[in-house]
């Protein structure tokens, strides 16, 4: 059985409200682009009203895109359905301190309708839908990510100002591994890894990157959905607190022309005894090898769950250590599913995703697509022992286009998460073209301005 035992109890909860050292209670929820949206409550009335009967929202919340404009094409949600409410019911397994936040405390919400029905869409409801595909083979799914981040010496504030240009990174060159490169930056990265250790995660390594002023937080692996929740509340904290200390991270895939921000994601299978279900005796069990080819086998299709916007699609450089071919190998980084570990850590690595990544959604599509392997018993391809780069394997989508259309003609995502998810991820992808086939670019004022 996976944990769920919360980092705070109700119990606790109430003594620390009772006491005042808790006076306010955020209750919220991943959206489709992994933020979290939701309400600050005055914590005596969450705790008399909101979390036994829950709140609302409103729905439109699972159909904008990310300046929060309206966007056309949704079923769930739009004009003609009045954008009504939909209801956020707490999880109290996720109610957790927030350190950042002077006597707040935190949870997660899962949204159902008024009748009572799960919405469909919604993140978090997405991948509890595959997680319950999982266990009734007798498997649960432990995932980590590593997710890189950029710091800026410039506030938030001066950032847009400047049209996020010309920003003054907190590194001027390559740090990778460097322990003066996040020496530089240490006073930050503390109190990253302190709060989040306060607010229960736990946290492992702070290091440097490669892009200058970029760095990684690698927290313990866990249960699927508690590390995805656990992302998502250390993505928005960790922005709240470089905020705090007057400079600003970027989790953006791609923010200039070097290395890009990754956020790659382990995932390994238990038993219903704890063992590791992919370790064989000789390797790699069955289990795991059908659940490898079916990431192979969905990997083209599923993109847009790894890669959701445009940005993403501009890491997939040869040479860049983001992926670009459809391939496996042993500790090899130049394909998009690394094996890695042995006996009780073997464990596979998705390399597509960057740090804009909704967690949810991509742990939701490496379990759908795993489950689609074991499902039809899906035989393993030898693995690429050399330069995926150069070996003429088929490619990853280039685009956010190419990537959509994929998904949207995909019987393997239609069979996984039904035709409602599929059509709602489908538009979330056009809205984002559509709006960025009508910007004028940097790119093209300065190659057109004057010499075209």
């Amino acid at each position: 059985m996976a944990d769920r035992t919360p980092p705070l109890s109700v119990e606790e909860l109430h003594a620390l409200v009772a006491g005042g050292e808790i006076d306010t209670v955020v209750l919220a929820f991943p959206d489709m682009q992994g933020r979290l949206q939701g309400k600050r409550f005055a914590a005596r009335f969450f705790l008399g009203e909101v979390l036994h009967h829950g709140a609302e929202g409103c729905d439109y919340l699972l159909a904008v895109d990310p300046e929060m404009n309206t966007a056309d094409g949704y079923a769930m949600s739009s004009w003609e359905r009045g954008y009504g409410d939909f209801a956020m019911r707490p999880d109290p397994a996720t109610l957790r301190r927030v350190p950042w936040h002077p006597g707040t405390a935190l949870l997660l919400a899962d949204l159902a309708w008024n009748d009572g029905t799960p919405v469909a869409v919604a993140p978090r409801q997405i991948l509890r839908r595959q997680l319950e595909r999982l266990a009734a083979l007798g498997y649960t799914a432990q995932v980590g990510t590593e997710l890189e981040f950029i710091v800026f010496k410039d506030s938030y504030e001066a950032a847009w100002d400047a049209g996020y240009r010309g920003l003054t990174p907190a590194n001027q060159y390559n740090v990778d591994y460097s322990i003066l490169g996040t020496g530089r930056v240490e006073p930050l990265l503390r109190r990253l890894r302190n709060d989040m250790a306060g607010a229960g995660l736990t946290v492992e390594s702070a290091k440097g990157e490669c892009n200058p002023g970029q760095h990684e937080i690698a927290f313990r692996y866990a249960e699927a959905l508690r590390t995805c929740d656990q992302h998502a509340l250390y993505k928005t904290g960790a922005k709240e607190i470089a905020a705090q200390e007057g400079v600003s991270i970027t989790f953006m895939a791609k923010y200039n022309e070097r290395e890009g921000n990754s956020c790659h994601i382990h995932l390994s299978l238990a038993d219903t005894d704890g063992r590791n279900a992919m370790a064989g005796p000789d390797g790699m069990s069955d289990v795991m090898r059908h659940f490898l080819a079916g990431q192979l086998a969905a990997l083209r299709d599923f993109c847009l769950l790894y890669a959701p916007n445009i940005n993403s699609y501009k890491r997939f450089r040869p040479g860049s250590f983001a992926p670009t071919a459809v391939a496996w190998g042993h500790d090899n980084r130049t394909c998009a599913l690394r094996v890695v570990g042995h006996g009780r850590s073997l464990r596979f690595e998705n390399r597509l995703p960057g740090g804009d990544v909704n967690p949810h959604l991509a742990v939701a599509g490496l379990v759908a697509a795993g489950l689609y392997g074991v499902e039809h018993e899906l035989e393993l391809p030898a693995p690429c022992a050399g330069n995926a780069y150069t070996a003429g394997f088929e490619h990853v989508p280039a685009t956010l286009r190419e990537a959509a259309e994929l998904w949207e003609n995909s019987p393997i995502a239609k069979a996984a998460f039904g035709d409602e998810v599929v059509a709602h991820y489908r538009n979330m992808a056009r809205v984002e073209l559509d709006a960025f086939d009508a910007a004028v670019t940097d790119w093209e004022l300065r190659r057109s301005f004057e010499r075209l």
